[in-house]
């Protein structure tokens, strides 16, 4: 049983990660952490109710970007399907995981999310030099509509890896898919969130099932933490700028490298 300042915290940590995920991803680097020290589950189970816990947050941020859904419907239904099958293969590999493996990859697999979430600013400075060109030749050519996502069998089987780690730990995945829209040619950044809040939504959505099936989440933690990241996800961007995404940033990278190290430490 937790205490009212840890459940207190529980519930801060998932509202700041739900505002982080509905602008570029990384939230778990937040909510993992809090799980493991102040709730003090295990790796496994932490990951399970993180995944469950966030996922109202995620369905929140929907909301934020209807317009760009349905403007890429035709590109997001295929998404949803890939995002559904490699989140159900990467939460099945999870579970034939022993538990005791997993927690001695955790560390690593925390350390690539960091990576990630740290490769994030530049990314996004890459993509919004992209958006720039992309505008100019927009205008020169007298179209303004943003380009479409052509799914490719190499492009799908790619998306598929991202939604199969997605399924399996999950952190990172909203920075791995904006990346990865980047690379394929898309240049605005509305459309590629929305594609991209659809795409995970699925992914997370199958991973939390299957975890709820078979007993993973610890629901009064997961209860709590869900109303902290509905009200993250649909404040969102507001809170990242009333806080400082610089701030933002340097916490989360400090607490991943920080998490990372004690884990490390922890598994010797």
């Amino acid at each position: 049983m937790t205490s009212v300042p840890q459940n207190i915290l529980l519930v801060v940590a998932s509202a700041v990660a739900g505002a982080i995920n509905s602008v570029a991803g990384g939230g778990t680097l937040l909510t993992f952490p809090a799980l493991v020290y102040a709730a003090g589950v295990s790796a496994l189970v932490a990951n399970a109710t993180s995944t469950a816990a966030l996922w109202p947050g995620q369905l929140s941020s929907l909301y934020g970007f209807r317009r760009e859904i349905r403007q890429n419907l035709v590109s997001i239904l295929p998404l949803i399907g890939i995002g559904l099958a490699g989140g159900a293969g990467g939460a099945g590999l999870l579970l034939r995981t022993d538990p005791g493996v997993f927690a001695r990859l955790v560390p690593f697999l925390v350390l690539v999310a960091t990576v990630l979430f740290i490769a994030q600013e530049p990314l996004a400075r890459w993509q919004r030099a992209r958006a720039a060109v992309g505008a100019v030749r927009d205008d020169q050519a007298t179209e303004n509509a943003p380009r479409e996502l052509r799914l490719t069998a190499p492009v799908g089987l790619f998306l598929f890896g991202i939604a199969l780690y997605g399924g399996y730990f999950g952190a990172g995945i909203g920075i791995l898919t904006l990346a990865a829209f980047g690379f394929l040619g898309l240049t605005d950044i509305h459309q590629m969130n929305g594609i991209k809040a659809a795409f995970t939504l699925g992914i997370n959505g199958v991973a939390a099932v299957l975890f709820v099936t078979q007993g993973l989440v610890d629901w009064r933690i997961a209860g709590m933490m869900a109303v902290g990241s509905i009200f993250g996800g649909y404040a969102g961007a507001g809170i990242a700028k009333r806080i400082g995404q610089k701030n933002v940033r340097r916490v989360v990278i400090a607490i991943g490298l920080l998490l990372t190290l004690s884990l490390l430490t922890n598994h010797k």
